[in-house]
């Protein structure tokens, strides 16, 4: 049977003193009221009957798993079997002449303890009637999941307990008919609604005070019988409410999948605790003390523990949590480990006079001590995340009293209660906002130090980023279970709201700034206003971002590639953030769905009209919503889909299911879908063989499943996570690469092989664990001194604001006074002695020539580095002795990759330039030999090039080329670059492995990155201002909203590879969009719905692309290409000569000139046919050193062919005349054959190469 989703209800049970104890008491002559031992009563647990035991005391199918019930036995004293009565008579009553009584309860749930906590500080008898009292409980079991209590007390009189005892014929008379005895009914549930549930037992505890003893039980198993009807709302903006007399109860939604369900009032920490101290019992926890919640309330210890633990989200509490303990259970807080409890406010001094090390939270006075002294002596939160915590906070109105002042009194319940949800809901965001804003501040630019590859976080690297004062803190926090499971999400690239907060308050300048491959070293900007500190702050520490950008293209190139400077007056600190405004996120519109009344419901058939009667008002809900509200419309399908679920619809249940895919795939329940195709008897795989849609996704399910097999051996571990180690042991060239990528210096392999030939010069091909130590110690020292640079104003006005110091030289003397040599990665200067003073020595791109010269010094001859700049006469020399030899290698590399990056118009070639002059720096420090100098000249790879092989690029490239990114700076290796897309304002790039980036098309900066699925992209189309689609190898159509980028709805009709999508209006001018698969299926889409319009199969050998022009649509084979009628009508196959069969790799539509342009992989060939008369193709061009051709655009009257050298085996562009078939110009910009080409509004056009480049280079067009 498929495994049906939990519901609202687990159980219901009533807990209080047995009927034999009662009459004890009641019969007693002591005026003392004893303390009674609270036992379960009864257990109601659904599923409460099944079609075959329909009866007139049973109720329909429920929302919760069929499951194997074991008994709770109720534990009786067997003398208690056959009692003695006063007059000496034996009472022969039923529930007296069994010693035990069978309970039925779900198989994982424990009642031991629960009599307990439903009674935490005893079940005492009181004398006069008693206000009923709520309070909460939470659950933990071995494996960690929770499951949660809400439990009402309320008194009874013994007398109205005991109505219907007889005895001889007569009704008990006794003297203490004032005598109130407490009775606990506890709801039980898999689900934090607290104030839902809450809600729901002050509804029964009105029928309970009308209700006769002998209906009280038939009146609680009818309450959760109802209860389990109730179906949970699906994650996202529907909440679902239903009707308990005289209330209307709201059960919220959670915001996504991975978001809590909250259900509480999160403001009520921040109503017991000043700012300070909340942040003193927060550090605490990230701390994994031992913590124990006091109050004389027991609600405040449930709702206060859970609200901080909410505030501490996206981390979760991995210890104990037990946030009520009664007072038998004091014990638990002798255990070692660290945990979080509560325990009422009389125990405080016993509790602090027995238990050690304990913190101590009392939260009646908002006092936060520990159990050893008055003090707390741990490491606070971070000053400047809490700093921002506290100026957010100050601003929240948390009192509810000041939002009613205008307001007249109301008098209906469900609207008053209608307004302080909407009140709460708010406040809850605003909390959420504000406390996540903590949490990213303190762990801001931890996804820095990870290394996704081989999982490591490099926890020193961190720490030595830290603020000094803050390291202690750090140091305790990172070495958490919480923080571990934190940085295990971070591993896995979990795009939660932490990833999206912490992407969205990065300023523009981390934006913008690409990092360097060489460490990570502050901005000298930076540096002199508050020293490496403010640098390392949450919010002033630039982070890695992908490839440099050019902010105006047509600038000149020594601006261009200059990053826009930091204003010195902007705000980089969360200190100075506007306290009244924080972090607002557009509130969501949220809308209720209201269930049917509910049914008489101890009737199976009245049960089933009641689904009935819920799918019917899902089905109008759905009707009367705009497919421009997706988002809705799949909680809609979603909600119907869990009830045709439960009432074995199963069929029907797929087919909501399979609607989310066009929806919002995010809410899609695999597990359950899963469940369900698997649950399918023989008669309904039949039919749903003849539901297209219903077939599609069971076909999506196994293939689902099979790749999950297919990958199950191979997959990482995702729990494992390793800190860096150095190593113990001797390396070989493999076990190097992992090793220096693991440790956060560099990861590109080409530089990691060659630092290895260094290291190994003149030994076996081997490095040893002492000379890695050496080696990485040195790297890390010269980090930390270039970090200590601070300059004065009067030098820092003379360099650019976002340069950073990478090497400075000794004190030496130099033909322009003596001083220090500073290196970054823009110029070289002399930093004078004494009064620190700035001397220009030369910007890279102007070096003339580099050598070392010597000086003369009394009979000896002194080396030194000698620097001629172009248009000055006189030589810089500097005496720099010992380090000449290495300066000469560093500045001729950084010299080389400048020149090489400016012909090319790509930053990436300096920054590579800039790692390999300081891997150089540290394999002369580590090795102190003769042969240190030829060991680094190792790493010398730009100035090798550019004496060995020049790479002077074609006049005609270096005028059209304009800039370059690289997608591929923070990994191994290079990735292909698949398919561009230009859409107005932002640039689209497809890489390997269905990952998508978005630039902005002003800068050329990384906006987004996008994951659709893990296969391919083959196509990328614009469809309108909020929709780009994707076609990929997975054989799904990927729809991303370009508002929100999100991509949450997928096309899953293709039973192939999804090659080609195209656009155009119909007849009546509506957009459709075309898509083909590679098996020659082609379907036409309605935009506004997602719903195939129509399609047809086409007889071809693997169909790559579709294009519409007039009445007729162009599909494009490996061996041919189709003229379609609309209808899919063939009118005429254009086959190709015999030479190019199976190899078409691009087609392009001229429709102005009625024309058909064809390329080949393995052909030199331009092919063109006349779209009138396509029996032959009336025009060939030959292309010059051509060994194929891959992609091909029209650009104003230009067409642009991507294709492959046969010479050099590097990546050409050839521009052709459209009207007179000239080559134009051939442009040669990449290292690898070129896949892709877009135009940007005809300014530009940009080309995307193979993944022996990985680049996107973007061309002026003429």
């Amino acid at each position: 049977m498929a495994e049906l989703p939990s519901g609202l209800l687990e159980a219901c049970v009533v807990v209080g003193a047995p009927s034999d104890k009662l009459r004890d008491v009641h019969q007693s002559k002591s005026s003392e009221l004893p303390l009674l031992e609270a036992e379960v009563l009864q257990v109601f647990a659904p599923p409460f009957v099944s079609k075959e035991t329909n009866s007139s005391h049973a109720i329909g199918p429920a929302f919760s798993r069929v499951q194997r019930r074991r008994s709770f036995i109720k534990k009786k004293k067997r003398d208690r079997a056959v009692q003695s009565l006063s007059n000496g008579e034996t009472n022969s009553r039923d529930e007296a002449t069994s010693a035990t009584e069978d309970i039925s309860v779900p198989k994982d749930l424990d009642l031991i303890a629960l009599p307990q906590l439903c009674f935490p500080g005893g079940l005492h008898l009181a004398s006069e009637h008693k206000e009923d009292r709520y309070h909460f409980l939470v659950f933990t079991d071995l494996f960690g999941n929770r499951t949660h209590g809400v439990v009402v007390q309320y008194y009874r009189a013994v007398q109205s307990c005991l109505e219907g005892a007889v005895q001889n014929g007569h009704r008990w008379n006794s003297s203490k008919s004032r005598l109130y005895v407490p009775f606990s009914v506890c709801i039980i549930s898999k689900f934090p609604y607290y104030n839902a549930l809450k809600d729901c037992l002050s509804c029964l505890l009105v029928q309970l005070r009308t209700a006769r003893q002998d209906d009280f039980e038939e009146t609680i198993k009818e309450f959760s019988a109802k209860l389990s009807l109730v179906p949970l709302p699906p994650p996202g903006q529907l909440h679902v409410s239903f009707s308990l007399r005289p209330l209307q109860v709201v059960l919220p939604s959670r915001e996504d999948q991975d978001s809590p369900i909250i259900d509480i009032n999160l403001h009520l920490p921040l109503l017991c605790f000043t700012p300070t101290t909340l942040l003193q019992v927060l550090s605490c926890l990230l701390q994994e003390q031992r913590i124990v919640l006091f109050s004389s309330n027991w609600a405040k210890l449930t709702l206060v523990a859970e609200s901080l633990l909410f505030y501490l989200q996206p981390l979760s509490w991995q210890h104990p949590y037990v946030p009520v303990l009664a007072r038998g259970m004091l014990d638990f807080l002798m255990a070692p480990t660290a945990f979080l409890m509560g325990c009422h406010i009389n125990h405080y001094e016993e509790v602090a006079g027995e238990t050690e090390d304990l913190i101590l939270v009392n939260i009646d006075e908002g006092v936060v001590q520990s159990s050893w002294s008055e003090t707390i002596n741990l490491p606070a939160i971070p000053q400047t995340a809490a700093e921002c915590f506290m100026l957010r906070t100050e601003c929240l109105v948390l009192h509810y009293d000041l939002e009613l002042c205008h307001f007249g009194t109301g008098t209906d319940v469900n609207t008053l209660q209608s307004h302080r949800r909407g009140w709460q809901r708010n406040l809850n965001s605003q909390i959420q906002n504000i406390t996540l804003e903590l949490v990213v501040n303190i762990f801001r630019g931890v996804q820095d130090f990870l290394n996704h590859e081989h999982r490591v976080f490099n926890s020193e690297e961190f720490l030595r980023t830290r603020e000094p004062e803050d390291q202690l803190f750090y140091k305790k926090v990172l070495e958490t279970h919480i923080f571990h499971s934190f940085l295990r999400d971070r591993l896995n690239k979990k795009r939660d709201d932490f990833s999206r907060m912490e992407q969205m308050t990065r300023n523009q300048v981390q934006r913008n700034r690409a990092l360097t491959e060489s460490p990570r070293r502050p901005p000298m900007s930076e540096l002199s206003r508050s020293g490496y500190s403010r640098y390392t702050s949450p919010d002033g520490r630039l982070s890695k971002r992908l490839g440099a950008s050019l902010p105006n293209l047509d600038q000149p190139i020594n601006e261009s590639v200059t990053m826009p400077a930091i204003n010195s007056n902007r705000s980089h600190s969360v200190r100075n953030a506007t306290p009244n405004i924080g972090l607002k996120f557009p509130q969501k519109v949220v809308k209720v769905f209201r269930l049917p009344e509910f049914p008489p419901p101890l009737a199976y058939q009245y049960v089933q009209n009641y689904y009935t009667d819920m799918v019917s008002s899902l089905k109008k809900a759905i009707d009367t919503t705009s497919s421009s509200e997706s988002a809705l419309l799949a909680r809609y399908h979603y909600l119907r889909g869990l009830v045709n679920t439960v009432s074995n619809k199963r069929l029907d249940a797929l087919e909501d299911f399979q609607s989310l895919y066009k929806t919002d795939a995010e809410i899609f329940p695999s597990q359950m879908v899963k469940s369900l195709v698997e649950s399918l008897p023989d008669v309904e795989r039949l039919q749903a063989e003849r539901r297209p849609e219903i077939r599609s996704l069971i076909s999506r399910v196994k293939r689902e499943q099979e790749r999950e097999r297919a990958v199950k051996g191979s997959k990482l571990e995702e729990g494992a996570i390793k800190h860096f180690q150095l190593p113990k042991k001797y390396m070989l060239l493999e076990e190097f690469v992992k090793c220096v990528q693991e440790s956060g210096i560099v990861k590109d392999q080409g530089t990691i092989h060659r630092l290895f030939d260094a290291l190994t010069v003149g030994h076996q091909k081997q490095v040893g664990p002492d000379l890695f130590r050496v080696f990485y110690t040195i790297w890390k020292e010269t980090e930390a001194e270039a970090q200590e640079v601070c300059l004065p104003a009067s030098v820092l006005e003379h360099i650019d604001a976002t340069e950073c110091v990478f090497k400075l030289s000794s004190s030496v003397k130099t033909s322009r006074g003596v001083g220090k040599i500073a290196m970054t990665q823009r110029r070289l200067f002399l930093l004078t002695d004494g009064r620190p003073g700035y001397v220009e020595v030369a910007q890279y791109r102007d070096l003339e020539e580099v050598k070392v010269s010597s000086a003369p010094l009394l009979l000896l001859r002194i080396p030194s580095l000698k620097l001629r700049v172009v248009g000055r006469k006189e030589a810089f020399e500097a005496n720099l002795k010992t380090e000449t030899e290495l300066w000469h290698l560093m500045v001729k590399e950084m010299w080389a990759g400048r020149l090489i990056a400016d012909q090319h118009k790509d930053p990436q070639y300096m920054q590579q330039a800039l790692t390999n002059a300081l891997l150089m720096d540290a394999v002369v420090g580590c090795l102190q030999s003769s042969k240190a100098i030829y060991a680094a000249s190792k790493l010398a790879q730009f100035d090798r090039i550019k004496m060995e092989v020049p790479m002077m690029i074609p006049k005609t490239t270096a005028e059209m080329l304009k800039h370059k990114i690289n997608l591929s700076v923070e990994l191994a290796a290079p990735q292909a670059v698949d398919v561009l897309l230009y859409t107005p304002g932002q640039l689209w790039v497809s890489a390997s492995g269905g990952k998508v980036m978005v630039f902005d098309a002003s800068t050329w900066s990384l906006m987004h990155t996008c994951q659709v699925g893990n296969a391919r992209v083959n196509c990328i189309l614009g469809v309108d201002k909020d929709q780009v689609w994707m076609g990929s190898e997975d054989c799904v159509i990927y729809i991303i909203s370009v508002l929100s980028m999100v991509c949450n709805r997928q096309l899953t009709e293709h039973r192939a590879e999804v090659t080609g999508l195209a656009l155009d209006t119909d007849k009546y001018s509506q957009k459709v969009a075309y898509s083909c698969s590679a098996e020659g299926t082609v379907m036409v889409w309605d935009i506004s719905t997602l719903q195939v319009k129509r399609q047809f199969r086409l007889s071809c050998d693997r169909l790559l692309s579709v294009y519409s022009c007039g009445k007729m649509l162009w599909c494009c084979s490996r061996d041919s290409i189709l003229e379609v009628w609309r209808n899919g009508n063939l009118k005429h196959c254009i086959n190709f000569p015999e030479q190019q069969r199976a190899t078409l790799s691009s087609a392009l539509l001229l429709p102005e000139q009625e024309e058909l342009w064809c390329v080949f992989a393995d052909a030199t060939e331009v092919y063109i046919w006349h779209t009138k008369d396509t029996t032959k193709p009336f025009h060939r061009m030959v292309l010059p050193d051509c060994s194929g051709c891959y992609c091909m655009i029209k650009v104003k009257k230009q067409v642009w062919i991507g294709g492959l050298s046969r010479s050099s085996t590097k990546g050409k562009v050839y521009i052709i005349d459209s009207e007179r078939y000239e080559i134009l110009k051939e442009l040669q910009g990449h290292s690898d054959r070129v896949t892709a080409l877009c135009s940007a509004e005809d300014r530009y056009v940009l080309s995307g190469a193979g993944s022996h480049d990985g680049k996107v280079a973007i061309w002026k067009v003429e």
